[in-house]
């Protein structure tokens, strides 16, 4: 099976309505011990954004009706879901080429959860990942609520910036009091 890159790809995936799944059980189970998906019925369902990574790197074939779907027309569909496909896929593709382990983010509206480099199925998650496209507003009021119970957990909340050039750009973020919130903090101890 060749690629967009030419290489051979070392995995199948099938592209079914808005689901990518490896039905390989060996492949599931080796993707899947990366950190990629989900187990789903003895196969692997993966997110929109890991099936991109990996068809972008040359490693998983997406399949539809028997065909390879290229890299570009992949993007083109997956990106009509939702505006914000591209944000997540250039943070994710970011981060994995660092080397750290991505999962979805659980709660709190984080985008991923990030293992340190080697502690992924060890350890649990470090960072809290929310991504943001350059211009994006969130309210600090709301951001701060979810970085005090982040981190309550020990988990390091990040904020990841993609710019207009594509590139991103993180900022660890740390609980902080204004003077008024800590009259308010103040009085109601």
């Amino acid at each position: 099976m060749k690629t967009d890159g030419g290489a051979a790809a070392q995995f199948r995936g099938r592209f079914s309505g808005d689901i990518i799944s490896v039905e390989d059980s060996e492949a599931a189970a080796e993707l899947h011990a990366d950190g990629y998906g989900r187990e789903s019925g003895g196969g692997l369902a993966l997110s929109a954004h890991e099936a991109l990574y990996l068809s972008f790197r040359g490693e998983l074939a997406v399949m539809r009706k028997g065909r390879a779907v290229p890299f570009d027309a992949l993007m083109r569909e997956l990106r009509r879901d939702t505006d914000e496909m591209l944000v997540r896929f250039l943070i994710y593709r970011d981060l994995r080429t660092r080397g750290y382990t991505v999962r979805d983010g659980f709660g709190f509206g984080a985008d991923f959860c990030v293992y340190e480099r080697g502690d992924y199925g060890k350890k649990g998650a470090k960072y809290l990942v929310f991504g943001f496209s350059d211009g994006r507003r969130e309210t600090a009021g709301g951001l701060q609520k979810k970085v005090v119970e982040i981190t309550k957990m020990g988990k390091e909340p990040i904020v990841a910036v993609v710019d207009g050039r594509g590139e991103v750009i993180y900022y660890k973020i740390t609980p902080a009091t204004f003077s008024g919130n800590r009259a308010r903090e103040d009085a109601s101890l």
